[in-house]
């Protein structure tokens, strides 16, 4: 059985990722790319499904963990009678290799230390086939299947049970590596790995991306980990940013809220773009820009709200037999239905970050800014149509408020760009567009209470509502955000945390429930902060950094009943809006007590 969600930690190159246990165990990694086929799917399963283990025999969860300073090198510590061990995982940045590491380094006495691995390619579907190579001195497992191929160096591994086990003692100041490269099965397998140049390496590429963050003033420490944890999840060749680099994992335990994630989302990513550009990394934006470019390349009429990491279009989503799924959650999904979607916010997301790259001195190219020029045109001529929503509703379309302030937002980043930057536009036509839907969304979008509705045909809110102050379309104190703040606290809080929305409204078409969502909770914070509550946005995003595991990591949900997270992990919606609030409460602490701006939480 997989390990509880806020379990894992994450390590990864930039490529790809993997989730390693508090037990010891690699239960899911895909090679050579986030949507890869998994080799380690015992995530979704059990061992047999795909397991790499290791620890001191006889235990059962390590001592501690943590990640060395600013760097995704994880380093976990393991106690036993005889002494201690330190284990450090990583996957080495720069070599354009896919290799894995795992160094026993001993601290103390003697430490037997066991490995099990079970290779099972093809998200479980290919048992390889295996053969030891190398020499007595250095020898060498190479697995076999289809058009993967792994070699795992280190300590010699012997055949148990269609698994393979290693055993070795290591006594203080020994040194014992292991290291698992991927190659294509028709090629030769590449020469052994210079494991303490590479691992040097590594840490010196993460510290010098890191060194150049600017922190907020407030919970800095959570906030560097989030933008680690989005630079972990950009792919470096392609510009693309997964939502994360897991699939399947529930929203509901046992139930078939279960979705592949491994994929860009421009929502996500042009979000994303926003919090790294603001903390100093904005030579990103040109980057992400050219991957739009590419992605959307030809007609905006095929534009999709999200894409594969080199701008995939066909995602077709099919479920697998191979896998059982988490703890019972079935269906495994791969591919993701959600792309034939159409979803009108995508416009504002992209325009918005597009927006603020301009402002902090990107300038525009005539490919990009031609390519906004047509996403505008584009979003005019589907000015009325009626779409799935952010949480992409598989329902009966709807007019959402969110999705026709997101196009309000477009509209006005198109002027914005026009009047400020003195780029070529219809200014006065988007301006014209713009203003027509705020007045639209005043008559349709806000209720008789007072508060804007999840869509025009209810009463309802709906968490994405608290995003209409941090775009622009009304001040946070403005009387109907301030009302529905309220009316969420009244609906959507269980357990003092926000749903995204009522699932028994019956909106969604879907069976189950959902738990509270990570990165809603957090737009809570930044709308107390910004609307006057900021000591009730310190007290919940104190809550909320105290949800993170024990090295930082972020789900997708939060079961407040039962304390675990929920969802695919770690999820980049959630780190960016932590990243957000603690803006927003830095913001706020310097405008009402400009002496104590600098403290931090």
């Amino acid at each position: 059985m997989p390990a509880p969600i806020e379990d894992y930690a994450v390590i990864g190159d930039c490529h790809t990722a993997a989730l390693i246990s508090r037990q010891g165990a690699i239960d899911w990694l895909c090679l050579p790319r986030f949507d890869s086929a998994s080799m380690f799917g015992a995530l979704l399963g059990t061992e047999e499904h795909g397991q790499w283990l290791l620890r001191p025999i006889g235990a059962v969860e390590c001592a501690e963990r943590h990640y060395e300073e600013d760097t995704l090198v994880l380093v976990t510590r393991w106690r036993s009678p005889t002494g201690e061990i330190e284990v450090i995982d990583a996957m080495p940045h720069g070599d354009r290799r896919a290799d894995l590491v795992r160094r026993v380094r001993g601290i103390s006495g003697e430490v037997a230390v066991e490995q099990l691995l079970r290779i099972r390619f093809d998200y479980a579907s290919a048992m390889p086939w295996m053969r030891q190579g190398g020499t007595d001195e250095h020898p060498a497992l190479v697995a076999i299947a289809g058009p993967d191929a792994v070699v795992v160096r280190g300590p010699r591994f012997r055949a148990v049970d269609h698994a393979h086990r290693a055993e070795f003692v290591v006594r203080e100041g020994e040194t014992v590596d292991t290291v698992l490269t991927w190659f294509p099965a028709h090629r030769v397998a590449p020469e052994p790995l210079d494991i303490d140049g590479q691992l040097d390496r590594t840490r010196e590429w993460w510290r010098d991306w890191a060194s150049t963050c600017a922190a907020p003033g407030a919970y800095d420490e959570h906030v560097r980990r989030s933008l680690l944890v989005l630079r972990a999840l950009t792919h470096e060749d392609t510009g693309g940013i997964v939502a994360a680099p897991t699939t399947s994992l529930p929203e509901d335990m046992g139930g078939s809220r279960n979705w592949d994630y491994r994929y860009v989302w421009l929502r996500d990513a042009a979000l994303t773009l926003e919090a790294l550009m603001l903390h100093g990394y904005q030579t990103g934006a040109a980057e992400w820009r050219a991957w739009l470019l590419r992605a959307i390349a030809g007609d905006p009429q095929d534009l999709q709200i999200m894409y594969g990491l080199s701008g995939e279009r066909r995602l077709t989503e099919y479920e697998l037999d191979s896998l059982p799924g988490y703890r019972g959650s079935a269906p495994v999904r791969i591919g993701n239905g959600a792309y034939t979607q159409f979803q009108g916010d995508i416009f504002g997301e992209v325009l918005i970050a597009l927006d603020r790259a301009r402002d902090l001195g990107i300038e525009e190219d005539e490919f990009s800014w031609a390519l906004q020029t047509e996403l505008l045109k584009h979003a005019e001529k589907h000015l009325d149509r009626r779409d799935n929503g952010i949480w992409e509703i598989r329902g009966p379309h709807r007019t959402f408020t969110h999705s026709r302030a997101m196009l309000w937002a477009a509209f006005d980043r198109g002027a914005h760009a026009v009047r400020v930057h003195g780029l070529s536009g219809d200014a006065e036509r988007w301006e014209a567009l713009r203003d027509g839907l705020r007045e639209e969304i005043m008559r349709n979008g806000v209720s008789e209470g007072g508060w804007f509705v999840q869509h025009y045909e209810t009463e309802e809110v709906d968490a994405s509502l608290l995003q209409l102050a941090h775009i622009g379309f009304v001040a946070y104190d403005d009387p109907r955000m301030l009302a529905t703040v309220a009316r969420i606290e009244e609906t959507l809080l269980r357990g003092g945390l926000p749903l995204r929305y009522r699932t028994e409204s019956g909106i969604d078409g879907l069976p189950g429930d959902e738990h509270p969502f990570l990165a809603c909770a957090f737009w809570l914070v930044e709308n107390y902060a910004r609307g006057g509550r900021l000591d009730d946005g310190v007290a919940l995003m104190d809550r909320l950094v105290g949800l993170a595991n024990d090295v930082g990591l972020l789900a997708e949900e939060y079961d407040v009943d039962d304390e675990r997270h929920m969802g695919n992990t770690p999820q980049a919606l959630s780190h960016l809006a932590l990243v957000r609030a603690a803006d927003a409460i830095a913001t706020e602490r310097k405008r009402v007590s400009p002496a104590g701006a600098g403290r931090a939480s």
